[in-house]
């Protein structure tokens, strides 16, 4: 049975949030408002019948509708938007502090400009710090489905507004997309001052956690976890405080696991792994952060203790200076002993 207490002290849990699409915050209602604002014809007739559309068996099958939707997205306008939408849901869930992917080439290959995109979400960013108090930092992912070489293409049409982004990222379906085939471009971007995250051991096994970490040198790991499979890998995530940025509700809607009581969120915390609750895409999955936490609270019994651990780890695994970290850190410890 849910306990009402336990529901809001989770909605008062200061969180950052480090593993978010974007692209994948587009709710129907908003993609039908911009497609009339940019004069596109949808297939679907309403938004009810697009959410009917939200039946995935695997990664694959929700890449499919999650690019026809943000197909929608054209002008710097769109992508302010998006961002300022998601941001202004984030704050009403106490997430204090978000690292936000996006996708350029997703964009720049129906000709959108790098610009448009990157200054529309930089703009509502820099509104949701002055407005909603809430933090930010931009990830840019390369599609690993793309070639290594487009990437590449893609950083360095990036790197003029390397201001208004933090990191690199890889996303896009892992099956036979090795991390190692870009290496060149991580290390490029490393030479250029980026922090480096990927995505590995949602649908690709072990061993590309071990190539993210060794080839393309990343501070973080998006998902992970498949790292089960291999028990020195786990020893040494958990040994090296390496954060895995979860997402239970998507890792269901995607059948990477059955129901979220069989995840293994908290088996991996309890082995001491730096794991994080996120929300992926969540207006495809049915789910944001607060929606991830007390669901995940739910199906895997987690307490005040383990619950305050994770909302401490999304802030030690954060890009955020040392003496921001400590100031959220000191508050969830308040809060735990109210």
């Amino acid at each position: 049975m849910k306990s009402h207490g336990l529901d809001a002290f989770i909605l008062a849990l200061p969180k950052a949030e480090l593993h978010l699409h974007i692209e994948g915050t587009l709710e129907p209602e908003l993609m039908f408002a911009i497609a009339k604002r940019n004069k596109l014809k949808l297939r679907f007739k309403n938004a009810d019948e697009v959410r009917r559309a939200y039946a995935f068996t695997d990664l694959q099958s929700f890449l499919n509708i999650y690019y026809e939707g943000a197909a929608v997205l054209q002008t710097e306008r769109d992508f302010h938007d998006l961002a300022w939408s998601y941001l202004e849901r984030a704050a009403k869930q106490n997430v204090r502090h978000a690292e936000i992917f996006f996708d350029p080439q997703t964009h720049t290959s129906r000709g959108v400009p790098f610009q448009a995109v990157i200054e529309g979400l930089h703009g509502a960013c820099r509104e949701a710090r002055e407005k909603l108090g809430v933090s930010t930092k931009l990830i840019l992912c390369f599609l690993r489905h793309l070639s290594p070489e487009d990437a590449l293409n893609t950083l360095d049409e990036a790197l003029p507004f390397q201001e208004y982004f933090e990191a690199v990222g890889l996303d896009s379906t892992e099956k036979n997309r090795p991390p190692e085939l870009f290496t060149v471009v991580y290390a490029k971007a490393r030479a250029a001052g980026l922090k480096a995250v990927a995505h590995a051991g949602e649908e690709g096994p072990a061993d590309y956690i071990r190539q993210a970490l060794d080839l393309l040198k990343v501070s973080r790991i998006d998902h992970g976890v498949r790292c089960v499979e291999d028990a020195d890998l786990v020893a040494r995530l958990a040994e090296e405080r390496i954060p895995l940025t979860m997402c239970p509700l998507s890792n269901v809607k995607l059948c990477v696991f059955k129901s979220l009581k069989e995840h293994n969120l908290r088996k991996l915390l309890e082995k001491g792994l730096c794991v994080t609750v996120n929300s992926d895409d969540p207006a495809y999955f049915g789910g944001y952060a607060l929606d991830n936490y007390l669901k995940s609270a739910e199906a895997l019994g987690l307490g005040r203790d383990e619950l305050a651990q994770l909302a401490k780890n999304s802030f030690e695994a954060s890009f955020l200076p040392a003496a921001e970290k400590k100031c959220c850190y000191d508050e969830i410890d308040r809060l735990g002993a109210s």
